[in-house]
């Protein structure tokens, strides 16, 4: 992992809950078995979070009546999308971008249950106009 990386304490924090779920549960479960498991091992550490909050959008300086919800938002601050696929694709990251664009956040983690045999994810950063995934 790069220490460099925005928020590399919250973002290990919450890793560390996601490979205990997946060492737990393996791989081969529905996305929501996955995040009704990490939300309870989340409250267990202590990681504060909120699960699908509707997010507001904007167009053009407008609020638009659609919103959309990430599966989790960590300290306030960490957009974390759940998928439990056998590969990632460049539309679930492009979902993480567009999570991290609308609620001008910095740090996304887009996390894979559903590669075996072992955990998946992607570090996303929004930095300066900058978008960069890291794994």
């Amino acid at each position: 992992m790069n220490d460099d990386f925005p928020l590399h304490d919250e973002t290990y924090e919450i890793l560390g809950a996601c490979f205990e779920v997946y060492n737990e549960m393996g791989c081969g479960f529905l996305e929501s078995v996955y995040q009704e498991c990490l939300e309870l091992e989340l409250d267990s550490r202590g990681v504060p979070f909120v699960a699908q909050q509707s997010i507001n959008l904007h167009f053009k300086g407008q609020e638009i009546q659609r919103t959309f919800s990430p599966d989790l938002l960590c300290f306030e601050k960490v957009i974390v999308e759940l998928k439990a696929v056998r590969n990632l694709t460049p539309d679930h990251r492009a979902q993480v971008i567009n999570y991290l664009r609308a609620c001008r956040l910095e740090v996304g983690l887009l996390v894979n249950f559903g590669s075996c045999p072992q955990l998946d994810y992607e570090r996303v950063i929004n930095q300066k106009g900058r978008l960069q995934s890291i794994q």
